[in-house]
């Protein structure tokens, strides 16, 4: 259980923001109270009285609630909103970038395409509507709490049906929360999707140091770390068992969460592996497949991880000119969304650039790219390695989206097998490295399918 100190407001990025019309807000205070928190003594309440600052009068909720058994914090409604200021200045740098010379090689070849970032900076100087999108990302219910001393953003939207399967959804770099807003129709409303089964309750974090989560200010803010917090995050939201699907570092977080502590988990669904298992004394020689895999990894990792090996020893020294210039910034993120994805190199076939433009607008606004990358120092220098005794016994399902344009390797089963309980492996027709918003379909389907057959439901609704 969560509740809500309703005297607090709504948060937004930049003071003075605007804020949603008043119905909106009245509908999003109602539903916060008396759908998503449940909390008794918060059912008071009257329709129609209104603050002179245009938000519902209601009763200030005693903080915390308490729940028997249960860890609880206090959440406060949080609106997505940038200043004109924050806009006009975005803009402003945007027209006045300094372009390098195009690379003499075939375009991409040495990194992003000059042609295609000019005419996507013109469109996002011009023509990106970010108000439109920001009504989008406002239309899913957005959440902050203090959870280990930092402030948490985490969007909570309820199954359709009824009661459903709790399931905390963690992405990546270079991502952000939007990535699984496509997933959010079909898993809180299946039946709509023509999938069957119950829906699910779903909860969208954003990682320490990503969009509007803080991020602690000190090292070892690993995967593992983040593993602990989101088990606080959803015993604060009041469940006592749950399941989890990740990928990129969403994936290292998901298996954390069931290495360290299982017995909440009802199982995990991951679209990437992100951990290497163990592989040294004691542990079985590699097979073929296993050996092509790691070979095929080796050469993605020489022609494009180069990435890696900055980000994980001097990301502040990158940070400067990233968080500086809007066209440093789109083209360090966008080169990886081409990279990875299965878009046969054509990004904007892909993906529509308001929505690209929206990741990256989500970066520049929040000035989180250099904290951002400290995850790859964090967890290259300061985690704990894996050893022969790791193992992951909660039930695990993979869906292989192992069709990225520049190949980083399709794993085998038997690789994925040395850390985890495959229940279930699932290659995909097509697909790469951000299923939920290339394929949220085949994605959602699968997850469905993967917590229908462990009986999640079931285990869910009788109490555990």
């Amino acid at each position: 259980m969560v509740c809500v100190d309703e005297g607090l407001g709504d948060l937004s990025l930049q003071p003075g923001t605007s804020s949603p019309p008043a119905v909106a807000r009245q509908t999003a205070w109602y539903a916060v109270r008396a759908v998503l928190f449940g909390c008794a003594h918060a059912a008071a309440g009257r329709a129609g009285a209104w603050l002179p600052s245009g938000k519902p009068m209601m009763p200030r909720v005693p903080a915390p609630c308490e729940a028997s058994g249960v860890t609880t914090f206090q959440a406060e409604p949080f609106t997505v909103g940038l200043s004109d200021e924050v806009l006009a200045d975005l803009r402003a740098r945007i027209r006045r970038t300094r372009w390098p010379e195009a690379a003499p090689d075939v375009p991409w070849k040495q990194g992003t395409d000059l042609g295609y970032l000019r005419e996507l900076l013109a469109h996002w100087a011009g023509g990106f509507d970010w108000r439109a999108q920001e009504r989008w990302l406002n239309s899913f219910r957005h959440f902050r709490a203090e959870i280990d001393g930092i402030r948490v953003h985490f969007i909570h939207e309820r199954a359709r049906s009824g009661r459903g399967i709790p399931l905390i959804l963690t992405n990546g770099w270079p991502s952000c929360f939007a990535e699984f807003l496509p997933l959010v129709p079909w898993l809180t409303d299946p039946s709509a999707h023509g999938i069957g089964g119950p829906g699910f309750d779903v909860v969208i974090p954003s990682l320490p140091g990503y969009g509007f989560s803080e991020r602690p200010s000190r090292t070892g803010v690993t995967s593992r770390y983040t593993a602990g917090l989101w088990h606080h995050l959803m015993r604060g939201l009041g469940y006592r068992r749950y399941g989890a699907h990740g990928s990129d570092f969403g994936s290292a977080v998901t298996t954390f969460m069931a290495l360290d502590d299982p017995t909440p988990m009802l199982g995990i669904h991951l679209s990437n592996l992100d951990i290497a298992p163990y592989t040294g004394p004691g542990s079985r020689p590699l097979s073929e497949a296993e050996r092509a895999y790691l070979a095929q990894y080796q050469r993605w990792r020489e022609d494009d991880r180069g990435y890696g090996a900055i980000q994980s020893t001097r990301p502040q020294t990158v940070g400067y000119g990233l968080n500086d210039s809007p066209a440093g910034l789109a083209a360090w993120m966008l080169e990886k969304w081409r990279a990875w994805s299965d878009s046969s190199g054509d990004l904007g076939a892909t993906f529509s650039r308001d929505f690209l433009l929206t990741v990256v607008t989500l970066y520049w606004a929040t000035q989180t790219i250099a904290s951002s990358m400290r995850d790859y120092v964090d967890n290259r220098w300061l985690a704990a390695e894996l050893g022969l005794t790791d193992i992951i016994t909660v039930p695990t399902a993979v869906a292989v989206f192992a069709h990225q344009f520049i190949d980083d390797g399709n794993p085998p089963r038997e690789w994925a097998e040395r850390l985890y309980r495959i229940r279930r492996w699932t290659p995909m027709p097509r697909g790469g490295h951000f299923p939920s918003v290339e394929e949220p379909g085949l994605l959602s389907r699968d997850i469905a399918a993967f917590f229908g057959e462990l009986g999640a439901a079931s285990l869910y609704s009788s109490g555990y």
